[in-house]
């Protein structure tokens, strides 16, 4: 059996370990807990850190900002097996570690998946794009590290479509919070949380279709 590490995160941790090769740490900050369940046997210990900085930095805000009835306890699994870059279910994000061997500053990944636990959407036949688009829209907001992450909003064109979803929506959403009701995203992610989406939603919250706001959106898209 190989010897195990225990590595520290950020405040006072209680570790156990699970199998051979993994690794549990649990930190308990301002009322928030995030459980690390490291299934790698070489995850870089800094990137490690670095991700879990971002979780207390902005998982409360979240949670504040748009459902304060979100978990206060998160998990967060490193996984070699998962060959995507992230996926969230429920309070559990899973990490593929090969991702950040190859892009360590990348690390607000985090602020994506964990505004999908914030979400808890549940089953619904609302738009996937919308759900990707506003949190794409909030790593652009309370993103830690996008520049040194090599992540920003795309430059707009006219083959682009608001259901391209991530970070094309998210500009479209940020683009309507600034010119049409700054509320909009808020009441969005509250509508589809409560499954009353419908396409009416845009005309109640702007007087326009999606489509007539997305045609002006093109022709005068500046933040």
């Amino acid at each position: 059996m190989r010897n195990l590490i225990l590595i520290p995160l950020i405040s006072t941790l209680t570790c156990n370990c699970l199998t051979a090769g993994e690794i549990k740490d649990s930190t308990v900050k301002d009322g928030y807990t995030l459980v690390v369940i490291d299934k790698s046997p070489d995850f870089d210990k800094n990137t490690k850190t670095k991700l879990c900085e971002v979780f207390f930095q902005v998982y409360p805000q979240l949670v504040n900002r748009f459902n304060k009835n979100s978990t206060k306890k998160v998990v967060f699994v490193i996984d070699p097996e998962y060959k995507g870059v992230a996926a969230t279910f429920r309070g559990r994000v899973v990490f593929c570690p090969d991702w950040f061997k190859s892009n360590p500053e990348d690390i607000d990944v985090v602020t994506h998946e964990v505004m999908h636990i914030v979400q808890n959407y549940g089953r619904t036949d609302a738009p996937g794009w919308i759900t990707e688009g506003i949190a794409d829209y909030v790593r652009y907001k309370y993103g830690v590290a996008n520049e040194k992450g090599n992540w920003r909003l795309p430059e707009v064109s006219q083959s682009q479509s608001y259901t391209n979803s991530y970070r094309i929506t998210a500009r479209f959403f940020a683009w309507l919070e600034n010119h049409k009701n700054k509320n909009l995203i808020d009441k969005l992610d509250e509508t589809m949380r409560n499954h009353k989406y419908s396409d009416s939603f845009w005309k109640d919250m702007t007087s326009k279709t999606i489509d007539e706001l997305w045609k002006e959106y093109l022709i005068s898209p500046t933040l």
